[in-house]
């Protein structure tokens, strides 16, 4: 693997999704409920230090807020925290005020795996695997035992009156407690090899290490341990009550329930079918998840059963932050963000792959194309295994169905059966077109025979090529690839159809325009209006594109006008493009500059043609470091997530950093979100900016300071809070408003 396949391999992996196992009664998460009280806290994202807050009685509640947590777990009217780094416990009773009582703290021996029952606490040392408890089983002062202190456990978990764990010795299940459940669970597991457990309040469940199968022991007086058929592989996350069992689905968050407490609090019936999510964790009679759409904790009750409740608490983490680089499975997306740039959200790995997983490719550039592996392929875990073995090499053989039936058979005077697959041209694309349909052998004369000498770049469907016309036309021409390296004839007939069909329905100054196009045997070729400057990426990444007074883009004027020229050509594509048409691949490389440096729009060839707010299921097409999170999680495709490329482009002319770097001193790739979004929002920007860019005048720096405040909503994690692309463009006409002189009279 070469250095720069590894490095772009560590960002892809880091933008997959894959959460951490087992949120439940008595189960550490970032989310508890503490019942009883009807009591559910969460640990908060995106503010400084991760804080608790609890949601109670219609109210608020803010404990230790300048204190940082891990973890939390509820039981009986009261729940516990892990302060970050595992050395301290505290508690609160949820019915007394909510005044904190430190029950652990030692800086020697860190704590993990908190786990709460009706009324004890347990955890594991980090450095021995050794359980220990406290508090008492009834609160009449006795305490809860421990194990013996020389058992080493992989986790533990707690119920009512009982604590049980996985050993780490051989995987099989060892119970404790003050009751006869905890023994009575673990003679039904027997010897079975388990690689996660649960706890409820009577009841236990887990997947086994041979298959993944789930396996629910304990009490079953309303059908909690009956868990559906073929569960091998199917379960994710689990979340027990007291007479019910729930569980997330691997494939796509979903969850199911079962038992006779589930049917009392209506669940099934009022779950949306598209509803996903990261964790879930229940109390004895109360469910609640954390949405995948936007971390925010939905919740299910006998008070609310006929429809869930969404709680006021904000966004909420969706994992433990972490002083760490997540090496082994990558970092949930927007990790930075979400903990206010004190660590990493690690995923976890899938313990036992579900399907054999595919050998990697060999990659062939940074875009990402849609995958077109089987559906059962697309677990959270092997998707990330696909794509960082794919990287490159599968173009958008998904992203383009509304082409396909449609069009197009082009400049071809052969008979052959490559020909075959489009034979008309519809006449509602050419009725308005003017362009020409050029010859193999003319494109192939203005190119020098295609000559390495004349190449000037790549694109989402092939090589791009400078070339020269018999008339003396100078153009660019982009050759679909045709070697053993390149995508599968489909893949690159795919992105040929997808961008020709948008190419021949545009028309706008801040658009790359088509000359003409061929379609020869098996040549697939497309030709532009040629750009004399060159991409934006080469300008403000490529040390050849200065003069004397640096770089070109040394004002905030140029800039700023560019941003509006990118700004406006989206615009038309979203709004006065018929049909509307998402580019799905917004970057500044894509962003190219004409003899005048107008920035024009290029390269449709992962575009969607539909109506740009209607959200469309599709598979993943994009860039790294340009990708939408929320598109990459849900694949819905909106016009939301060109705002979100749109926005990484404008913090890289804000910065002059890539969209993906390595900050000075460190050898681990950094996103430009992570790096600037913080500190802009800190009142740091102008630390952050290019300071290669000339001192800006008085006006200038409003109009920066505009830009920029734009930029971050537009990479802001949700794409309902991130602005249309109209109001971009009012906000960047205002910034380049303030500008005065010839590029201002010019507007």
């Amino acid at each position: 693997m070469t250095p720069e396949f590894a490095f772009l391999a560590a960002v892809l992996i880091s933008l997959q999704l894959q959460l951490h196992f087992a949120d439940a009664l008595g189960s550490a998460s970032t989310v508890a409920v503490a019942y009883g009280t009807a009591t559910v806290c969460g640990i908060t994202a995106g503010k400084q230090g991760q804080r608790i807050q609890c949601y109670r009685g219609h109210q608020v509640i803010s404990v230790l807020p300048h204190v940082s947590f891990e973890a939390i777990s509820g039981g009986q009217r009261f729940f516990c925290g892990l302060r970050t780094g595992g050395f301290s416990l505290h508690c609160w009773e949820t019915d007394a005020g909510f005044q904190p009582k430190r029950v652990y703290h030692s800086t020697a021996f860190p704590l993990t795996d908190l786990a709460v029952g009706d009324a004890q606490v347990c955890a594991r040392e980090v450095i021995s695997g050794r359980a220990r408890c406290w508090r008492g089983t009834e609160r009449d002062g006795s305490l809860f035992p421990s194990p013996d202190a020389a058992l080493q456990f992989q986790t533990v978990t707690s119920g009512s009156g009982f604590s049980c764990g996985i050993l780490k010795k051989n995987r099989t299940i060892l119970c404790w407690g003050s009751n006869g459940i905890g023994s009575k669970i673990q003679s039904q597991f027997g010897n079975l090899s388990m690689t996660s457990l649960v706890a409820g309040e009577s009841h236990v469940c887990g997947l086994t290490a041979s298959s993944g199968v789930l396996i629910c022991k304990g009490n079953n007086n309303a059908g909690q341990l009956e868990v559906p058929i073929k569960s091998a592989h199917e379960y994710i996350d689990l979340a027990l009550g007291a007479s019910f069992t729930c569980a997330t689905r691997q494939k796509n968050g979903a969850v199911s329930c079962w038992g006779g407490g589930a049917e009392e609090l209506n669940i099934q019936n009022n779950i949306n079918f598209n509803d996903s999510f990261e964790l879930i964790t229940a109390g004895s009679d109360m469910l609640c998840g954390l949405k995948t759409s936007n971390l925010i904790i939905m919740c299910w009750s006998k008070a609310n059963k006929n429809s869930p409740v969404v709680l006021p608490l904000g966004m909420i983490i969706p994992g433990q932050c972490v002083q760490d680089p997540c090496s082994s499975c990558g970092i949930y997306p927007n990790s930075a963000f979400l903990c206010d740039g004190s660590g990493n959200i690690c995923k976890s790995c899938q313990r036992e792959l579900p399907i054999a997983v595919p050998l990697p490719k060999k990659p062939e550039s940074q875009s990402i194309p849609g995958s077109s592996s089987p559906t059962r392929a697309r677990n959270r875990l092997t998707l990330a295994f696909l794509i960082v073995g794919a990287v490159g090499v599968l173009a958008g053989a998904c992203t383009i169905l509304f082409c396909i039936s449609n069009c197009l058979a082009l400049c071809s005077s052969s008979n052959t059966a490559d020909n075959l697959e489009l034979k008309t041209i519809p006449q509602a694309l050419m009725e308005n077109y003017s362009g020409r349909s050029f010859s193999l052998m003319e494109l192939a004369a203005a190119t020098s025979n295609f000559s390495s000498e004349n190449k000037i770049g790549g694109g989402s469907f092939g090589v791009v090529y400078k070339g020269e016309l018999s008339d003396g036309t100078e153009v660019a021409i982009k050759r679909g690839e045709n070697n053993e390296k390149s995508e599968d004839p489909q893949e690159k007939q795919d992105a040929f159809t997808s961008e020709l069909a948008a190419l021949l329905r545009l028309n706008h100054k801040h658009l790359v325009g088509m000359v003409g196009y061929c379609q020869e045997n098996d040549e697939r070729i497309l030709v532009y209006e040629y750009m004399p400057n060159g991409s934006l990426h080469d300008h403000l990444h490529n040390r050849a594109h200065t003069n004397e007074d640096g770089l070109l883009l040394n004002t905030w004027k140029m800039r700023i006008k560019i941003a509006l020229d990118a700004a406006r050509g989206i615009e038309y594509l979203h709004n006065y493009a018929v049909p509307p048409i998402i580019h799905r691949d917004i970057k500044s490389s894509n962003i190219l500059l004409d003899g005048n440096f107008t920035a024009r729009v290029s390269d449709f060839g992962f575009s969607l043609m539909r109506q740009p707010d209607i959200s469309t299921e599709t598979t993943v097409g994009g860039t790294i470091g340009y990708i939408d999170p929320e598109y990459y999680v849900s694949r819905i495709s909106t016009s939301k997530s060109d705002v979100y490329g749109l926005g990484i482009v404008l913090l890289e002319l804000l910065t002059g950093k890539k969209a993906v770097f390595r900050d000075s001193g460190s050898r681990s790739p950094v996103t430009l979100v992570e790096f600037a979004v913080a500190r802009i929002g800190g009142g740091e920007l102008w630390d952050v900016v290019d300071k290669t860019v000339r001192t800006p005048e008085m006006k200038e720096v409003e109009a920066v300071e505009i830009v920029a405040y734009t930029a971050m909503h537009c990479v802001s994690l949700e794409g309902e809070e991130r602005p249309n692309i109209t109001d971009i463009v009012g906000n960047l006409e205002k910034a380049f408003a303030l500008c005065n002189g010839d590029l201002c009279e010019n507007l």
